[in-house]
């Protein structure tokens, strides 16, 4: 029995360095890090390997394989074409007569799932769906080398993939980056290269704040003078300080066919696009263009500061609604997703108590104030529930800012928890859908660290960022209701591309793996060494501003 026991012993010790006798990496360089890896022997070499793709991708899937062969091409210097071959390439594959990359349809998977079995002689993926594809080759990419993001050719590298298996799928289906391009515009190029770095990590929701009231940023045909008027201001407030301004007339609009272009590069990166038009606050931009949409006619001019404003648009003016459903009317063929925003957040009704229309809109609803809210707060539900209404009749879902929950809210309509996490808990609790972006862990306007960084507010460390764990504190029923996560980027203190990439980056790669990751799976080190060693390097290739520092 001593000797059995002696015996037992000397295998479990060696168990540990057993499960490490391999050749292949112990952690991969991989943001947001796989779900599930196991690690193999030997590597299988790209530079020069055939992309074999099965008949039945589709378009766009070819369309990020070609872009991946091309790369590859370019920086090895060895050529790398894309195959279709005819007949069964699973067989083919099963019969050792491929080799390369070979992209086969698995229709069992769940959207957005991909698995990746690299050997020696072939590196196999497998999706049913474009964004699992995407995924998989946006893998791939970063098991390369940090150089297939870069404009040179590196023939001293050997680009080798270590052999391994991956099954991948993200923790959440909506993995969201919030953009304000109403404080300050940025042009289309930039957001696409926001779009551009969305996408390699594997974020799918790009929530556009269009409207507000700085800037008015999306053309409107049938009102002209929201862009002509509404898209610019005279001036900004310098810094915090609401009593210097720059005098430089700051603003821009996106053409209608600009807001096509994006949408439609977005949709190369498997990224919805998700148009903000924010109401009945945060309005005064549409106001100055159009004084009539208030509760008098007083005009305005686009504000020069930040804040909230007591002018809104008037609900009780049926000229509103006119106004607000030709807007969305015009909007509805740019914008072809499930969802769209309506705002609702800091919206005082200071003018709506003393404004004969809306008084009168009051009584003739029935409305009542109560413990529970006042008239005017329910004045506001009917301002969202009539956009609702409107939306859902051409197919469409709304989100708003968690403010909405005040008063009573209509089902179907999804809550975005912004004021930290209670308005998530509140609404999941109520069974309405959520999508948790609370300041302390989410808004990227906040400053990176306590010194060092340019004028703003905060800070939140990128380690704070990684921390949050969306689903915390929430019991089973309400996690179901939990869609998703978003980080938010206002743009207050952002006046220009490259600080609002430095705002971005790298804090970007810690929400996705938030966003992606189990959290069994989250690994500060990990995450760390990967963003330090490779994803900086990245950056550098592909020409990004970024917070160079590992703290």
């Amino acid at each position: 029995m001593k000797l059995f026991r002696t015996l037992i012993l000397t295998i479990l010790i060696a168990l540990p360095a057993a499960a490490g006798a391999k050749d292949g990496p112990e952690r991969l360089d991989v943001i947001p890090h796989p779900n599930s890896v196991e690690y193999g022997k030997g590597h299988f070499k790209a530079a020069g390997a055939i992309f074999n793709c099965e008949t039945g991708i589709d378009e766009r899937s070819l369309a990020a394989i070609r872009d991946f062969s091309e790369k590859m091409t370019y920086v090895s210097g060895y050529t790398s074409t894309v195959a279709v071959p005819g007949g069964s390439l699973r067989k083919a594959v099963e019969n050792g007569k491929i080799k390369g990359f070979v992209y086969l349809i698995e229709n069992a998977m769940e959207p957005e799932e991909y698995s990746i079995e690299v050997t020696g002689r072939n590196c196999i993926v497998r999706a049913a769906d474009f964004n699992g594809f995407l995924y998989a080759t946006q893998t791939l990419k970063q098991l390369v080398d940090a150089s297939v993001f870069g404009e040179k050719v590196d023939p001293s590298q050997k680009f080798l993939i270590p052999c391994m298996k991956i099954s991948d799928k993200p923790r959440f289906a909506y993995r969201g980056l919030h953009l304000d391009c109403s404080r300050h515009f940025f042009p289309v190029e930039e957001v696409m290269r926001v779009l551009d770095i969305m996408a390699l990590y594997k974020l799918n929701r790009f929530h556009w704040h269009l409207t507000d009231d700085q800037g008015w940023r999306i053309e409107i045909k049938k009102y002209p003078r929201l862009t002509s008027v509404g898209a610019f201001r005279a001036g900004t407030m310098i810094e915090g300080d609401k009593t210097r301004f720059d005098g430089v007339r700051h603003g821009g609009y996106y053409t209608q066919d600009q807001i096509r272009e994006v949408v439609s590069h977005a949709a190369s990166l498997g990224i919805e696009v998700i148009p903000e038009i924010d109401l009945p606050g945060h309005m005064s931009a549409a106001i100055a263009a159009y004084p009539g949409l208030s509760c008098h006619d007083d005009p305005m001019e686009v504000p020069m500061t930040w804040g909230v404003f007591e002018r809104t648009l008037c609900p009780g003016k049926d000229a509103t609604f006119t106004f607000l459903e030709d807007v969305f009317t015009e909007i509805l063929d740019l914008f072809p997703y499930e969802y769209y925003h309506i705002g609702g957040d800091e919206c005082p009704k200071t003018e709506w108590k003393d404004c004969p229309d809306c008084q009168a809109r009051i009584k003739a609803l029935g409305l009542k104030s109560d413990g529970h809210a006042s008239a005017e707060a329910y004045l506001q539900n009917y301002v969202t529930s009539r956009m609702q209404a409107f939306l859902e009749e051409h197919g469409h879902k709304i989100i708003g800012w968690d403010e909405i929950l005040e008063g009573e809210l209509e089902e179907g309509a999804t809550v975005m928890s912004w004021r930290g996490t209670a308005g998530g808990e509140k609404a999941s609790g109520m069974g309405f859908d959520v999508i948790m972006t609370p300041v302390e862990y989410c808004y990227f306007d906040q400053i990176q660290a306590a010194e060092g960084e340019p004028f703003g507010y905060g800070p939140l460390t990128i380690e704070k960022v990684y921390s949050y764990n969306p689903l915390e504190g929430l019991d089973e029923g309400q996690q179901k209701h939990i869609l998703g996560v978003q980080a938010n980027l206002w743009s207050e203190y952002i006046p220009d591309s490259a600080h609002l990439e430095y705002m971005l980056l790298p804090r970007l790669c810690a929400m996705s793996e938030v966003q992606w990751c189990e959290p069994e799976v989250k690994e500060w080190e990990r995450f760390h060494s990967a963003l330090t060693g490779k994803s900086f390097r990245i950056f550098k290739n592909l020409g990004y501003n970024f917070r160079n520092k590992e703290n």
